[in-house]
């Protein structure tokens, strides 16, 4: 078959092969024959609905005409958004984004197409077609560089997210070039922002400007609830009660606190988030929020006793991590610090948690960073701990397995302060060590010194 023919030279083709007249086609492909009659004719525009109409008649797949229909009938012709929309969400559906980039360029040569492109991108990521999302945010960034827009803001603020994953160095990176924007965007947006910012700096332990992030949001959330009606755009609300992110400000503070070891101040700052009875409302949203911030205090305060060695809250911290699943890693993490710190026999603990960690270990991948960006921290942390308790207590065979589990999982997230301590544990007990662990460990060593080398990115203190 010509594959540089023209897209109604392969529907004459297919007729006059298949023997197959004008009201058989039309019939078959649930097209107005008068209309087909048009299209064939070249009197009526070929749309993107007829063409994955005919497409499927002739039994091609989706989009096999997608590059030939753009230069047939979008690059040829007077742009039409109402032609160009429906095959961007048609590129999206099936991720044929070489397409959508070719005609995001046609229309990015006329700035009035900005705003509609940036209008497809937003739905796109709401419909979590990311990768189609991202391209069209991109570009439309590109046209607005030089505007200092609000639009220009969100679309970095899209990109920052979008972006996310589980190697710690790119998101670095991502929140470092978004950071800068977060000023341009609507105030409910930046405490999404700042709030999201926050939360990736905490997890790779970026405590500086996690501080500054905390001093941010909460003089912001604080002037938004008590003295001033925020600036928003029609239709503009936060994604949660406006209190919620005072709280959160302090929270931010107290990990800050506890993280260099002052443990007092982060107790105070604990205190505050725990007593939210200033909130003004109180409807179904607000009872559940105060609920939630009153709970993790609770466990909080746990978590900063057991830094400080008080061992008695060990049973009312386990039985929090056991009602919530989703703080079993961060849990666990901090119940081992503790342990190795102060010379705390936990086996009751891990017994009790011992099918749960197993599945975890047993994963072939990290723990979704949308769902918790902190257990995707903690968890090659935790298995460190682990490695490092069992081997204290010369179960070798356990330890190594914890350590070599730990090498993986941080190679996997790019966590260069856990890779490191990990090789520091290994190297203090590499006498003890069988000839198989010896070949796993190369073989991880390996792989990490190839990717450095394949993929050269610029590094950070964590």
């Amino acid at each position: 078959m010509n594959h540089t023919a023209s897209v109604l030279q392969h529907i004459a083709d297919f007729m006059q092969e298949e023997h197959v007249n004008l009201r058989e086609l039309a019939s078959k492909t649930a097209i107005n024959a008068g209309t087909l009659s048009s299209i064939l004719n070249k009197n009526k525009i070929l749309t993107v609905d007829h063409l994955d109409r005919l497409t499927k008649v002739m039994n091609y797949p989706e989009g096999y005409f997608y590059e030939q229909y753009i230069k047939d009938h979008l690059s040829q012709s007077t742009l039409n958004w109402r032609r160009f929309k429906p095959f961007l969400y048609r590129c999206a559906d099936l991720d044929k984004l070489d397409c959508m980039e070719q005609v995001i360029h046609l229309l990015m040569d006329n700035l009035m197409y900005t705003p509609l492109l940036f209008d497809v991108a937003e739905d796109l990521y709401q419909q979590n077609k990311l990768k189609a999302a991202e391209l069209l945010f991109e570009n439309v960034a590109v046209s607005e560089r030089h505007q200092h827009s609000e639009r220009l803001a969100l679309c970095q603020y899209r990109l920052f997210l979008i972006r996310l994953g589980n190697d710690q160095e790119k998101n670095y990176q991502a929140a470092i070039l978004f950071e800068p924007y977060v000023d341009r965007l609507d105030e409910l947006d930046q405490l999404d922002a700042l709030r999201d910012l926050g939360n990736i700096y905490r997890t790779l332990s970026q405590w500086d400007k996690v501080e500054l992030i905390a001093n941010r949001l909460g003089h912001l959330a604080k002037t938004l609830y008590f003295t001033a009606r925020p600036r928003v755009q029609k239709n503009s609300k936060p994604s949660r009660p406006l209190f919620t992110y005072i709280a959160l400000a302090n929270i931010f503070h107290a990990d800050v606190y506890d993280t260099w070891g002052e443990y007092e101040q982060s107790l105070q700052y604990t205190s505050y988030y725990a007593d939210l009875s200033w909130v003004k409302e109180d409807d179904d949203s607000t009872r559940h929020w105060k609920s939630v911030f009153l709970e993790w205090a609770q466990a909080n305060t746990y978590v900063i006793k057991l830094r400080c060695g008080d061992v008695s809250i060990l049973p009312n911290y386990v039985a929090f991590i056991e009602k919530e699943q989703d703080e079993l890693i961060p849990g666990l993490f901090n119940i081992m610090e503790a342990a190795n710190r102060y010379h705390i026999d936990v086996d009751h603990i891990l017994k009790q948690f011992e099918s749960e960690l197993t599945s975890y270990v047993n994963k072939n991948t990290t723990i979704d960073i949308y769902k918790s960006h902190y257990s995707t921290t903690f968890y090659p942390l935790l298995l460190h701990n682990l490695a490092y308790y069992y081997l204290k207590k010369d179960n070798y065979t356990t330890g190594f397995s914890f350590l070599l589990k730990g090498l993986e999982k941080s190679a996997f997230i790019n966590n260069r302060k856990c890779l490191l301590k990990c090789v520091g544990l290994f190297e203090q007990y590499r006498d003890l060590a069988s000839q198989e662990t010896l070949l796993n460990y190369k073989t991880i060593i390996t792989g990490v010194y190839e990717n450095e080398e394949e993929n050269s990115v610029i590094t950070f203190d964590s």
